[in-house]
Parts: structure tokens; C-alpha cells; sequence
């Protein structure tokens, strides 16, 4: 899964020379955490979020009349208050490699370049969640079986042939990766509905045959 397709594109940037007043307008109105702040270019130089606009701001304990806060406000630049070290990555990297980044940067989104360093997205914790529910399946229902499988190679097989073989169709794998050293892993499988006796038929088989962890129903609507 790469990057470039699940970002947005029409990212909203800023330069280094706008006021933080600016920014902390373009945040509000567009509903967003982060600016990329870029140069005339387009080329990355910093980020900038409305952490940092609101460590900048004055307290509001401040005994500054209102004209000389929007003064000070309009005064102080992107540029004096942006992070300069950009944790940035590649549209043509993965959608996992950004969620590592995140994770282990404690960052909320990434903006993505291009080769020649030019800001072409941004790609947020949000978009992270998507990417898992888009293939999970989890959306069109269905029920969902955990299994304990052996590492070995070839483990997989005979249940995805079982269950070929029993008329179940299936939505989504996913398996929970483990060091070469265990034994065992876990395998989740989605599953789209059956009539009530076929899973009955089918879920029992299973359960006799294999190491099944749990079943679950997960009844997910979109939120309109």
C-alpha cells in the first residue's frame, strides 16, 4: 500500500514569512492540526501546528490591550515559531512505513514529497485508521475468526482450502506477525455473511479442526 494512494492531495501549505495569525486562520477554517510550511518553491523548510501557535500565543493572562495582541499576533512569523527537522516521506513509500514513522515520532500526520523535495500531500493518523478499515472489510459485515496457526510454512493452507471448499467467501487475511523463534502466530480472517445453517455447519467443522481463538460479529455502519 503506497502512500500516494490514500494522502491528500490538495494539501494546504504556508510560507515562512506569513504571520502565525495567518496560520492559526488557515488551521481554524479548514479544520486541520498542521500547515507544511514550504518555500517559493514548494519545498519543504518546516511544519508548523496549532501546538506551537498556542505555545507562541500570549496567556491569557496577559495585560495587553486588544489592539496591541493583534499587533503582536500579526508581528510574529511562521517562521519564528516552526519546526525547522521535518520528519517527511516519500509518495511512493508505504502506508506502513508512515505508520512507524508516526507511532515512533509521536507525530499525528506526515507531510509526503516528491523526489525533488516538493510537498505533494500530507498523510495523517486519520488516513492510517482508513487504510485499516478499508481492508479489513470490516464495512460489509461479516463475521471475523481468530486462529492459532503454526509458523511453518504451508500453515495457512489448509484453512483457506477448507473453507474454499465449504463455500465461505472471504474478505480479508491478516496475520499477526512474530519473531522466527515462536512457534505459533495468529490469523484473522473476515468472512462475508452465510445463511444462519451454513455457518453453523461451518463454524463447528472449524472449531473441531482448527485452533479457533474466538469468532466475533461485528455489525459497522458508515456514518452518513
Amino acid at each position: 500500500m503506497l502512500v500516494k494512494n490514500w494522502m491528500t492531495e490538495n494539501v494546504i501549505t504556508i510560507t515562512p514569512d506569513r504571520s502565525m495569525m495567518k496560520a492559526s486562520k488557515l488551521m481554524k477554517d479548514n479544520s486541520i492540526s498542521r500547515l507544511p510550511v514550504v518555500d517559493e518553491n514548494g519545498r519543504i523548510v518546516g511544519i508548523v501546528s496549532d501546538r506551537d501557535v498556542k505555545d507562541a500565543s500570549p496567556s491569557k493572562a496577559t495585560t495587553l490591550d486588544m489592539h496591541e495582541l493583534y499587533y503582536l499576533l500579526s508581528e510574529v512569523k511562521i517562521k519564528d515559531i516552526m519546526t525547522r527537522k521535518v520528519t517527511t516521506i516519500r509518495h511512493d513509500e508505504t502506508v506502513e512505513k508512515a505508520a512507524v514513522l508516526m507511532l515512533e515520532g509521536n507525530f499525528g500526520g506526515l507531510p509526503v514529497v516528491d523526489e525533488d523535495n516538493k510537498v505533494v500531500g500530507i498523510i495523517t493518523d486519520t488516513d492510517i485508521f482508513k487504510v485499516l478499515v478499508e481492508i479489513s472489510g470490516v464495512y460489509e459485515g461479516g463475521v471475523q475468526v481468530c486462529l492459532q496457526i503454526s509458523t511453518a510454512p504451508g500453515s495457512l493452507a489448509p484453512i483457506l482450502d477448507f473453507l474454499k471448499d465449504n463455500g465461505a467467501r472471504i474478505m480479508s487475511v491478516m496475520t499477526h506477525n512474530v519473531p522466527e523463534t515462536e512457534g505459533f502466530k495468529h490469523v484473522y480472517i473476515r468472512m462475508r455473511d452465510m445463511e444462519k445453517p451454513d455457518f453453523k455447519r461451518v463454524k463447528a467443522a472449524m472449531d473441531e479442526r482448527f485452533d479457533v481463538v474466538y469468532w466475533v460479529t461485528d455489525p459497522v455502519h458508515r456514518v452518513v
